[in-house]
């Protein structure tokens, strides 16, 4: 009886240890994050410049270390970021490709400015314009105040503006009380991210997947109007834009639609997310949009929640099978295995 037990034990042991093996996803496990040491490893190069808030190495200023790099770059160069708050405006222009911006966590390396502006662009915190940029444990804040009277309300505060094609975020967080992260073109990827807003807070016509982020919902001041969480640009069905959320969940202080429209044939696709009560039963809206439903691409798929109810969502919304679910769970929704240097 013994001697039974112990085989049965043996067995199950090796079968968890192949389930373990098994679970690896290029790799990593489904538990493992892509941290610090594993990007720097990727990036295969030892030019590093430092950024310290006291003057302490290269740079005090984290535009000055941009501004260093070579127009035309062409090899990754690392730009380090010291713990600290860093209060100005960022830019990293279109001729400085192949930037590593390494922060020491996005609890400890913040890049902070206030504006609101009727132009999204020219509010912007932090804004990407070069190709292959790759950006760790940064969090990005507009801290201008939350618009509450009509006379203003088209004034926007954008945390970061993305537009460049092949840039990706790991463990990084935007703050912003509306428009926090302006996706405006190009393959994107966000990875174990927070992003924090109230109205049409991650908006565009990028294309891009966000795997495992937090989206904190802030109550929005004006009770007329509902926040949406998305707002994509997608025009025209050749178009390759829309947003995707796997796995990572939706939650906070105000009711939030998942998405509007902002063009005819938006597409936003949740997956695997847990959805809180924070999302309204009817989950999607077209309001920015005076246009037809027909083409428009809001769907969901197997998400879980006290939020994730179909049963009243809006009618044009869709609830993915497997197999049209397939081409958004991975990143080669944005082809992403051509040029990430680590995805999970």
């Amino acid at each position: 009886m013994h001697f039974l037990k112990s085989i049965n034990f043996t067995s199950a042991f090796i079968l968890v240890t192949l389930i373990v093996v098994l679970d690896f996803v290029h790799g990593f496990t489904e538990k493992n994050v892509i941290d610090s040491p594993l990007l720097t490893q990727k990036m295969g190069t030892n030019r590093t410049v430092t950024v310290d808030p006291n003057g302490q190495e290269d740079f005090k200023s984290v535009q000055a270390a941009v501004d260093h790099v070579p127009n035309g770059n062409s090899e990754w160069i690392i730009i380090h970021i010291t713990k600290g708050v860093y209060r100005e405006k960022v830019n990293i222009p279109h001729n400085k490709p192949y930037i590593f911006m390494r922060g020491d966590g996005r609890g400890k390396t913040s890049i902070v400015w206030s504006q609101s502006s009727v132009h999204n662009y020219d509010s912007a915190t932090f804004k990407v314009e070069a190709p292959h940029f790759v950006v760790f444990g940064i969090s990005f804040k507009n801290t201008a105040p939350a618009v509450i009277t009509r006379k203003m309300e088209n004034n926007k505060s954008v945390a970061v503006f993305v537009g460049a094609d092949k840039v990706a975020f790991y463990q990084c967080a935007f703050f912003s009380n509306q428009n926090t992260l302006f996706d405006y073109k190009g393959r994107h990827y966000y990875d174990n991210c927070y992003i924090q807003g109230s109205i049409d807070f991650i908006f565009g016509r990028g294309q891009a997947m966000f795997h495992d982020c937090e989206l904190f919902v802030i109550a929005n001041s004006r009770d007329e109007i509902r926040g949406s969480i998305t707002a994509n640009y997608r025009q025209r069905h050749s178009e390759s834009s829309g947003f995707v959320f796997v796995k990572g969940k939706v939650y906070g202080t105000g009711d939030v639609y998942l998405g509007t429209a902002k063009g005819a044939h938006s597409r936003v696709v949740f997956a695997n997310t847990y959805l809180s009560r924070t999302v309204i039963p009817h989950g999607w809206t077209n309001l920015s949009y005076p246009g037809s439903t027909h083409n428009l691409y809001h769907a969901e798929y197997r998400c879980h929640g006290p939020g994730s109810g179909s049963g009243n969502r809006a009618h044009w919304s869709k609830q993915l099978t497997d197999v049209d679910a397939a081409p958004f769970l991975s990143v080669d929704f944005i082809e992403g295995q051509d040029w990430l240097p680590a995805w999970l």
